[in-house]
Order: C-alpha cells, then structure tokens, then sequence
C-alpha cells in the first residue's frame, strides 16, 4: 500500500482537519539517519544534545531501541511484560523506565555495529508501516494527544516524529544542516500540532471562540483551532475572527512541541496577538510522552 502526504505546505488551506498519511517518509527519514550516523566522527558520538540527559550515542541508542521495540511488540505480537496503567503518569513512567534501559544497553554498541543493526531495523520498520491500513485502530494510542484509541495514520505519524525530532537533535549538536523541508518537517509540525485540542481541553471559553497558529517558513503552515461544545478542535474556518494568533517560526517549532527549548526564549522568539492567555496556551504543548 502507497499512501503519500500530499498537503502543501503554507498554502491558503488550513491543516489539522485531514489525515496524515506519511508511511513512506519514514523510509526517507531513516535513509538521511543512516548517512548522518556514518558521517560522525568518532568525538561527536559524545557529544552533549539539548535533551539534558543524552549525548549522541544515546540518542542514537535511543533510535535503535524504540524501532526494534515497536517492530517486537506491533508487527510480532511479542509482549514480555503486561504493566497495569491506570493515569497518564503510569504511561509517562513506563516509557521513561523502558528508554533508559534501552539506551543503557544499546549505547554500549560501537558505532559500526549500531549502524548495521540500525539500517536493518529501519528498513524492515519501513515496510511494516507501509503494509498497515491507515484507517485500522492501532495497537498503540497517541497518548499526548488524549487518544485512548488512535488509527494507524495517527501512530505512523507519530513515528515519523519520533525519528525525525530525534535526528534533528543530533544535527542541532553537531552543528549540521537539518532535514528542515517541506515534504518532511511539515507533517511532522502538522502531527505535533494534533495535540492542541487536549492541551486546551481545560481552558473556558465561549462556543465558537478561536485561536490561530501559524508557523512561519516554507515548511509551516496554518492551524485553526475552535472552542465547540464542550471540546476544542480543529476547523477550516470560522464564523469569529481569531481571539488570538500565534506566529512561531519554523527554526524553533520542533523544540517548542518536545521540550527542546525554554518556554520563556520560545516566546521571546514568537510573536502571540490578541488573547495572550489564549495564545501562550500553545506553548504549553508536548507533543511526546515526558
């Protein structure tokens, strides 16, 4: 099965009402890792990254560990453990625990080794989202977007998010161009973005109340997001102009969804009009479990 992504990016239309259907950029996102991590030199796999507690090697082992991971528990049913999970905390706890004891083991792997077994799962990941009907329920939710069932657009894309952001960390470290174009960054920002509704599921306003996201660049796009009843939730229009508007730019906006930058510099770097309590509401998102 092909699905492309096929939105264009900063155009007049308004995202986060359509599926992102994005399988095949995963494939094009690890083939740009793969090169990355062949390119290193052997200092820079120490280097530190801006998540506080990884270097490149571990962010690497991180990679490696998650895409073996989901292939062991999703493609082969291969469950080792059964957690009992009773409040998003529990899940925040679970994946924490299971990346750190990826990462223990897997960065203990040589750059060569960890490179081979890398290409091997990435490719056989690839196929395996590929082969999924987008519109079929996942094994998996997308729990920072309140999710208790998501379809499988929804988790691919969320992969993709996961391998693009955490690629883009170890380019952000080394001081290397990122992987900052249209057909890859923006249905990453577009899949971020879907957590906008419950990051706002407690904020009171009137029905029919919006607030507007824009990120700027040929990679950005437009958000439109609107107080129904009783929910937030995306739209192509509305009847009210904004309550407020939000510019961030596209340099930033991956940091700003995966705690990757202090929220007062976010700001300071964005511009938020109208409604500030409205539109700062943005900058509370976390668009991965932490």
């Amino acid at each position: 099965m092909t699905i492309y992504y096929s939105l264009h990016p900063m155009s007049d239309r308004i995202s986060g009402t359509e599926p992102i259907l994005c399988a095949p950029l995963l494939r094009h996102v690890d083939g740009k890792l793969i090169q990355l991590l062949r390119d290193l030199r052997p200092a820079e796999w120490e280097l530190q990254t801006i998540a506080p507690a990884w270097k490149i090697r571990d962010v690497a082992a991180h990679l490696l560990d998650t895409v073996l991971r989901k292939l062991s528990m999703v493609r082969d049913h291969c469950f080792v453990e059964t957690p009992q999970i009773r409040s998003d905390q529990d899940v925040i706890d679970l994946v924490n625990r299971l990346n750190r004891e990826g990462v223990t083991v897997y960065r203990r792997l040589s750059p060569p080794a960890l490179i081979g077994i890398m290409e091997m799962a990435c490719r056989q990941n690839a196929d395996f989202h590929e082969s999924l009907d987008p519109f079929a329920p996942a094994v998996f939710n997308v729990s920072w977007a309140g999710e208790s069932t998501s379809l499988n657009w929804f988790d691919t894309a969320r992969e993709l998010t996961e391998r693009w952001h955490h690629q883009q960390q170890i380019r952000h470290a080394t001081d290397r161009p990122g992987i900052m174009t249209p057909e890859l960054y923006h249905p990453v920002l577009d899949c971020f973005v879907r957590g906008l509704p419950y990051a706002f599921r407690d904020v009171d306003s009137p029905v029919g109340t919006a607030v507007q996201l824009d990120i700027s660049g040929n990679c950005g796009g437009r958000w439109l997001l609107s107080k129904n009843n009783p929910l937030w939730a995306f739209v192509s229009s509305s009847a009210n102009p904004p309550a407020a508007r939000v510019i961030i730019p596209q340099q930033i906006a991956w940091r700003v969804f995966t705690k990757g930058i202090d929220r007062n510099e976010a700001l300071a770097l964005s511009t938020v009009e109208g409604n500030t309590t409205l539109g700062e509401r943005i900058f509370h998102l976390t668009a991965i479990v932490a």
